[in-house]
């Protein structure tokens, strides 16, 4: 029957009957206060605009209010030839200056081809921004007008010239600006010089980099870096500690015309490993472990805002800091965009968040992507807050137990090919785990049958006595890695440096009950 009657009713009688319906709907049903943005200082809005009007505040991204007419870019034949990055708001390492109050920032960030080091080792023919991987860290904040300026001096003769790569087209590409791409991203040749301006009309944390095709080789070689772009009236939180994190893809391989810098190998450009994203390294501010090296330094009570920025160029970053918890975390590096009491921030290509949080007591607190694939090739970090505490051991999610690098280039080579597949199965000098401890592995066996276990351990598991007698302890096989002979010769070196020069640890870790799960390491 009710169907049949709202059949026969017609729009404009159930439209009018809706509406009467309305006063005793409100009347039931209180009417919610507006409410303030979480990330609002209580003093004053987010973001200052412009005079309020008799309806209410300005709106802080009100596009009629943003300068979106820049100047037009210039391009000359002018060589910069003084320092490659220059500018008051540049930040040259991961510890952030305060912001510099100039309404007009100044930035100039050349383009360099240089070889720089990703690891232990590890010597790669890159392409930078103002001569650095990752490239200086930008801080601003919206209204400020940027007059940016670049010269292409990809042609300059660098450390390594005889292993650089050869000059090329460059170009900038401003995550934070809205632009013309046509008019201020385009290419310029080796020796030329852009510059153009723009107004930072919303708050962030933005990627830049070079925008020349191929895009993706250029950023996989080292072309980018951070602008932070600060809300006009500040942070909503005050905190005592601010660090940049770049998270980057690194994608090498032997340079085949085995070239040397300073004795060690050159590693070049792997177009293959890019193409199906299979990085070689993953890692924090340009270098494998690097704030494991040198941590970044706190102390316990204090509170720390992370920018965070995951550059890519294709595989995806899930941030999590081990001991502490996001209080707030503003995705995209913008107050409005507010998430509290997170874990772990899941971050794209280019995309980029804020994250806050107390040091709770003293201890080493560490950064990792929790997609441990890209921890175990690097992207690690520590806070170091304070002294550490008795029987405290940095080793952690995939953090090797020894920071000892080997000199010889082939041990170097094969201590990270150890680190990035063996360290779920096997330690050395940390205890059992799923396999023994690898430590004193060149005392237990001669260098003969570790050969042979390495390169075909389900064959020695047929025939050999003591291959055996592992599996029947272990009860996980040895897989086989596929390990070339020279990868083989490498891990031996590395092995037997490590019995020269490694110690135990003081505590041992126990073995773990798993005879299902897969076993990773290269030896028994």
């Amino acid at each position: 029957m009710h169907r049949t009657v709202f059949a026969r009713l017609s729009s404009g009688a159930l439209l009018g009957a809706c509406l009467a319906l309305l006063p005793a709907c409100s009347e039931k049903i209180p009417e919610r206060p507006a409410a303030t943005p979480a990330s609002a200082p209580a003093s004053a809005p987010a973001s200052a605009p412009a005079a309020g009007t008799s309806q209410g505040p300005a709106d802080g991204y009100d596009i009629a209010r943003m300068d979106l007419k820049p100047v037009p870019s210039a391009v000359s034949a002018e060589r910069h030839t003084g320092s490659f990055a220059l500018g008051a708001s540049l930040n040259m390492g991961a510890a952030l200056k305060p912001l510099d109050p100039s309404p007009v920032k100044e930035v100039r960030l050349d383009t360099t081809h240089k070889v720089i080091d990703i690891a232990p080792g590890v010597k790669f023919s890159a392409w930078t921004f103002g001569d650095t991987v990752p490239g200086p860290t930008v801080r601003a904040r919206v209204g400020d007008r940027i007059r940016f300026t670049m010269t292409n001096r990809s042609d300059e003769a660098m450390p390594g010239v005889n292993v650089t790569a050869a000059p090329m087209m460059h170009s900038m590409d401003f995550h934070s600006a809205m632009v013309s791409p046509q008019d201020k991203y385009k290419s310029i040749a080796p020796g030329q010089t852009i510059s153009f301006e723009f107004t930072l009309n919303y708050p962030g944390v933005y990627m830049y980099h070079c925008g020349t095709p191929m895009v993706l080789e250029h950023i996989a070689s080292g072309m980018y870096g951070m602008m932070i772009v600060e809300p006009r009236g500040g942070y909503p939180t005050k905190v005592d500690r601010e660090y940049a994190i770049i998270q980057s893809e690194f994608y090498t391989r032997p340079d085949p015309g085995k070239r040397k810098v300073d004795g060690v190998p050159l590693y070049v450009l792997d177009g293959e490993r890019v193409r199906t994203k299979a990085p070689t390294y993953t890692v924090f501010n340009g270098r494998y472990n690097g704030m494991v090296e040198q941590p970044l330094p706190s102390n316990p009570g204090e509170r720390v805002r992370l920018f965070v920025l995951n550059v890519g160029p294709s595989n995806t970053s899930s941030f999590h800091v081990v001991g502490t918890i996001f209080d707030r975390v503003w995705f995209e590096g913008n107050p409005d965009n507010q998430w509290r009491g997170a874990q772990t921030v899941l971050l794209g290509s280019s995309n980029s968040a804020i994250v806050e949080f107390m040091v709770p007591e003293a201890g080493s607190y560490v950064m990792v992507d929790h997609h441990f694939a890209n921890a175990s090739q690097g992207a690690i970090g520590l806070i170091a807050a304070g002294a550490q505490p008795p029987g405290g051991d940095p080793e952690h999610h995939n953090i090797p137990a020894t920071q000892l690098v080997p000199t010889e280039p082939v041990a170097q080579k094969a201590q990270l090919a150890f680190q990035s597949k063996c360290l779920a199965c096997h330690s050395l000098g940390g205890g059992d785990k799923l396999g023994p401890d690898l430590l004193g592995v060149t005392k237990r066996h001669d260098a003969a049958w570790l050969a042979r276990w390495l390169k075909s351990p389900e064959q020695m598991l047929q025939t050999d006595p003591t291959a055996k007698a592992m599996l029947d302890r272990w009860k996980v096989p040895m897989p086989n890695q596929g390990l070339s002979d020279d990868e083989v010769k490498g891990y031996l070196a590395y092995f037997k440096w490590a019995d020269a020069n490694v110690q135990p640890a003081k505590t041992a870790v126990a073995p773990a009950a798993a005879a299902s799960a897969p076993a990773s390491g290269p030896s028994r």
